[in-house]
């Protein structure tokens, strides 16, 4: 799963690609509130954001992002089993995609 850093730069780029500006929203606070998410699941989290706010016309901010993030129950927390199996098998036997960090040991 992605890191602090490496959240916040999925929620910058998924809200670029949606034409709103990264440096209007809190970006650490929601980035920590979606710690265990997948880049997958961040996506859809902006988009469920976006959707809310579009029907009741409201703009999009910090606290409907972090709205739709607590929400979301992540595939880490649903599947924790089988991500820590994959875990152990991919530790020999793959590169990893993240840089280690203390926070990925409890994602």
């Amino acid at each position: 799963m992605p890191n602090q850093s490496e959240r916040k730069q999925i929620f910058a780029l998924q809200l670029k690609r949606r034409k709103r500006n990264p440096s209007e929203f809190d970006l650490d606070r929601i980035a920590a509130a979606a710690k265990g998410y997948s880049g997958a699941e961040i996506d859809a989290a902006v988009q469920t954001a976006l959707y809310a706010a579009y029907s009741s016309k409201q703009p999009l901010t910090t606290q409907a992002l972090l709205g739709a993030v607590k929400a979301t129950v992540p595939l880490s927390t649903t599947r924790a089993e089988d991500i820590q199996a994959l875990r152990e098998w991919a530790r020999t036997r793959a590169v990893a995609a993240s840089s280690p960090n203390t926070e990925a040991k409890g994602a």
